[in-house]
Formats: structure tokens, C-alpha cells, sequence
């Protein structure tokens, strides 16, 4: 069963306003696990369902974007797999880039959702309308966090984040169905 709690000041979101879903790769879209071949390629393991879920928010309208401290082939092949338009890896300063990101589509951070597991991710997820991470992240972050998924990073909690967004924007089944209409013609 899902958990919402509010913290750090947010006493009320305006779900229908959320148009942007941020997520960190490492511990979020994986487990946090980094694999390094011989020849300088990585090796991540993602999760199916949460493929799935990027797909409906995708299908919803809304905008997903990933960011990430690391670089990696396999993340920008999966970006590219799940039409993920926005991805920027490299990244020291995430704020910085949502920032110009936002600045670009004309939006704002309230506009914004945001899942992160660690330090890193702390600053935009303040900033963030409401801030999830995954059930694994440190304690901390859980504290920090609005919302705690129940699944860990890599193993559903980006696809119970995202169920949790289009149920409180009231369009899940409408989602759902629309979905299904694309894949029984």
C-alpha cells in the first residue's frame, strides 16, 4: 500500500499541475549496482514494469526526463528504447540543468515531480512539487522524501510513482484505456 506523507513546508500539490516526471538513473531506474567491463561499457540492469510505467506517463501527456551524475551507453540506449526525449548524463549540478530544462518548456517547478535516492538529488527535490525515492534509498533521504515507494530502485518503484501521479491527476484509466487501444487494433 502506498504511503504519502507531506514534508519539508509542501502541505498541499496541485497534481493537475504536474506536467514533468525527473528521475536519477543509479538507484532509481537500477539498483544502484555499476558493472564495468574491460572496455570502459557499463552494464545496467532496468526493470520491465518500470519501462511500462514511462510508457503510460508518455501515453498521459506528461514529460519524462532522466538525469544522472554518471554517463552511460546503456542508459541512453534505454532512454532512446522508451522515447525518453530528455536525457542528461554527466551531470554535477542537476538543479542547474532542470532549471534551463524548465526555462526551455516554459514551466516551473511546481510543475514538477521528481525521484531521487541520494544526496545528490536532494536540492531539486526541494525544489520539486513532490519528491519521491525508491524504498532502498538511505534512511535520510527517505525522511526527506514526500513520498516512499515500497518497491526499491531497479524493482518497480519508478512504476508505483508513476501509478501514484495519474491516479491523483484522476487520468490512470483513461491512460490505461488508451493504452490498450494502441496495442488491440
Amino acid at each position: 500500500m502506498n504511503k504519502l506523507t507531506r514534508k519539508i513546508g509542501k502541505a498541499h500539490v496541485d497534481w493537475d499541475a504536474i506536467k514533468v516526471v525527473v528521475f536519477d538513473c543509479d538507484g532509481v531506474l537500477t539498483d544502484g549496482s555499476i558493472i564495468l567491463s574491460g572496455e570502459y561499457n557499463d552494464v545496467k540492469r532496468f526493470c520491465a514494469q518500470d519501462g511500462m510505467g514511462i510508457y503510460l506517463l508518455i501515453q498521459a501527456g506528461l514529460i519524462p526526463v532522466v538525469i544522472t551524475g554518471r554517463k552511460s551507453i546503456a542508459l541512453a540506449r534505454r532512454c532512446e528504447e522508451l522515447h525518453i526525449q530528455h536525457l542528461f548524463q554527466g551531470v554535477p549540478n542537476k538543479l542547474v540543468v532542470i532549471d534551463q530544462l524548465l526555462s526551455q518548456l516554459e514551466m516551473k517547478w511546481r510543475d514538477v515531480a521528481y525521484m531521487g535516492d541520494d544526496w545528490n538529488d536532494i536540492p531539486s527535490m526541494a525544489k520539486a512539487a513532490i519528491s519521491a525515492c525508491p524504498a532502498d534509498a538511505p534512511q535520510r533521504i527517505r525522511e526527506i522524501a514526500d513520498w516512499v515507494s515500497e518497491r526499491k530502485g531497479g524493482k518497480g518503484a519508478v512504476r508505483d510513482y508513476i501509478e501514484l501521479i495519474l491516479q491523483k491527476k484522476r487520468i490512470f484509466d483513461r491512460t490505461i484505456e488508451a493504452y490498450l487501444a494502441t496495442i488491440s487494433k
